[in-house]
C-alpha cells in the first residue's frame, strides 16, 4: 500500500479534473437561465440548485469510493438483476442518448453559431461538420484514459477557469442591469424549483459514472488502500465542489442581471451569448466560444471514457477502443437532432431516474441489516412516484394518478418521492427483521 504517493499538487490536479468533467454543457446553460427567471429570489433558488448540482454529485463520488466498486456494485445492493439494468440505463442516459450528444450540440450553438453568416442554416451541414470535428477530438482524447489527469487537469481546466472567470468578473464589476422580479415558477417555491433545475445538469448521475474515472486515476499512482482512496476522493470532491459553487453562483448572478441588456431568453445559451456581446463586444463571442467548447469537450471525453469502460467490462469480447469509436459515432448522429429537442426528450427521463439515483446514494453510507429489503422497498416506492412525475413531464394525461399522489408532502414542489422513500426504508427494515427471525426459527 502506498499511502503517501499523492502530494497536495496531485490532489489539486485530481480535483480540477473532476471539476472539469462535471463542468459541461448543462452546467453552463442552466444557471444563467435560472438566474434570470428567479430574479430577486435568485439566492434561495441557487441554494436549491447547489444541492442537486454540487452536494449530491459530491456524495455520489464518495458513495462509489466508499462502496469500493462502481455504479453496478452499488446498485447490486438492491438485486443483481436490478444492478445491471439500472446501471445500463444510467450509462445510456448520461452517455450516448443524452449527455454526450448534448456536449457537441451546446458547443456548436454557443461556440460556433455566432460566427456563422446569416445565410448559413445552423442546423444543416454546419452543425454536422462541427460535431464531426468535435467528436473526432473526443475519440482521440478518450483512447488513452490514463492520461486524462494530465490532459484535462493540467491543460484544459486552467483555460476553462480563465475564460469563465473573465466573463463572470466583468459582469460583477460592470453589471448589465438590475435584478428583476421572479417569474411565476420561482415566486412560490424558489428553493424547490432550483432543486429540480439541478436535475438538468445530470451531475448526480455523472458522479456515479465519473467515480470510476477518479478511482482509476488514483490507482494508477499505486494507491490500493480503500480508506486512502476514499480520503483522496473526498479531497478531490471538495475541490470540485468549491469550483462548481463559484461558477454556478457567478453564472446565476450574470443571468439575474441580464434582463435589461439581453431581454427575456428562452435558454441559457442566449443569455450567455447576449451577455458576452454586451460586456466585451465582438471579442465576447470568442471568449464565450472558448469557455463552452472546453467545458463541453472535457465532459464529452470523460463520458465516452467512463461509458466505454463500463460496456467493455460487461461485454469483454468488444474492446474499449471499439466502444470509444461506437460511442463517438453514435453521439455524432444524435447530436444533429438539435439542442432543444434533446433537452425536451431527456427531461422526462431525468425526472424518472434522478430520484432513484439520489436515494441509492444516500442509502449507501450506512450498512443496513437486510439491506436488499431496505434498498428494494425504498427504491420501489421512489420509482413509482418518479415514474408518474416523468409521465406528467412528458405531457401524458395521467391526471387521475396526479390527483391521488397529490396528497403526498412536497408533491406539488416536485419531490413527492421523498416521504415514500423514507416509508420504504422503514418497511424494508421491518420486513427484513421478520424474515430473519422466521429464518432463524426454522433453522432452530
Amino acid at each position: 500500500m502506498h499511502k503517501n504517493v499523492y502530494t497536495n499538487k496531485d490532489i489539486l490536479v485530481l480535483g480540477l479534473m473532476l471539476f472539469a468533467l462535471f463542468l459541461g454543457a448543462g452546467n453552463m446553460i442552466f444557471p444563467p437561465l435560472l438566474g434570470q427567471a428567479a430574479g430577486d429570489n435568485v439566492g434561495i433558488s441557487v441554494i436549491g440548485f447547489l444541492i442537486t448540482g454540487v452536494g449530491l454529485p459530491l456524495l455520489g463520488v464518495m458513495a462509489i469510493a466508499y462502496t469500493g466498486g462502481d455504479l453496478q456494485t452499488l446498485a447490486n445492493r438492491v438485486h443483481p438483476i436490478f444492478g445491471i439494468i439500472f446501471t445500463i440505463i444510467m450509462y445510456l442516459a448520461i452517455g450516448p442518448f443524452f449527455g454526450i450528444p448534448r456536449t457537441g450540440t451546446v458547443a456548436f450553438e454557443i461556440g460556433a453559431t455566432p460566427f456563422l453568416p446569416e445565410s448559413v442554416n445552423p442546423q444543416g451541414w454546419a452543425l454536422f461538420l462541427f460535431t464531426l470535428v468535435f467528436f473526432a477530438i473526443t475519440y482521440y482524447l478518450a483512447l488513452n484514459p490514463a492520461k486524462l489527469v494530465d490532459r484535462i487537469g493540467k491543460i484544459l481546466t486552467p483555460i476553462l477557469l480563465l475564460v469563465i472567470g473573465i466573463l463572470v468578473v466583468k459582469s460583477i464589476v460592470t453589471p448589465m442591469g438590475s435584478i428583476g422580479a421572479p417569474t411565476e415558477p420561482y415566486q412560490n417555491s424558489p428553493f424547490f424549483k432550483g432543486f429540480l433545475e439541478g436535475y438538468l445538469t445530470m451531475d448526480t448521475i455523472a458522479a456515479l459514472v465519473f467515480g470510476i474515472v477518479v478511482i482509476s486515476a488514483i490507482k494508477d499512482k499505486g494507491v490500493t488502500d480503500k480508506k486512502t482512496i476514499t480520503s483522496l476522493c473526498l479531497k478531490a470532491g471538495f475541490i470540485a465542489a468549491i469550483g462548481l459553487t463559484i461558477v454556478y453562483g457567478g453564472l446565476s448572478y450574470l443571468g439575474a442581471t441580464s434582463l435589461d441588456a439581453v431581454g427575456a431568453a428562452g435558454n441559457g445559451g442566449q443569455i450567455l451569448s447576449g451577455a458576452a456581446n454586451y460586456l466585451f463586444g465582438s471579442i465576447g463571442a470568442v471568449i464565450l466560444g472558448l469557455a463552452i467548447t472546453f467545458a463541453c469537450l472535457t465532459t464529452s471525453v470523460g463520458l465516452v471514457s467512463a461509458t466505454s469502460k463500463f460496456f467493455a467490462k460487461i461485454m469483454p469480447s468488444v474492446s474499449y477502443k471499439v466502444f470509444v469509436a461506437i460511442l463517438s459515432i453514435f453521439s455524432l448522429v444524435v447530436s444533429n437532432v438539435g439542442l432543444e429537442q434533446l433537452i425536451t426528450i431527456s427531461l422526462p427521463v431525468l425526472i424518472m431516474i434522478y430520484p432513484l439515483a439520489i436515494v441509492l446514494i444516500l442509502l449507501s453510507f450506512y450498512r443496513w441489516r437486510n439491506e436488499s429489503f431496505v434498498y428494494g422497498f425504498a427504491l420501489l416506492f421512489t420509482g413509482i412516484v418518479s415514474f408518474v412525475d416523468g409521465l406528467a413531464m412528458a405531457e401524458i394525461d395521467i391526471t387521475f394518478l396526479q390527483d391521488i399522489f397529490g396528497i403526498l408532502p412536497f408533491y406539488n414542489e416536485g419531490v413527492g418521492w421523498l416521504v415514500p422513500a423514507v416509508i420504504g426504508v422503514i418497511i424494508g427494515l421491518v420486513v427484513g427483521a421478520v424474515t430473519s427471525k422466521q429464518s432463524n426459527e426454522s433453522i432452530a
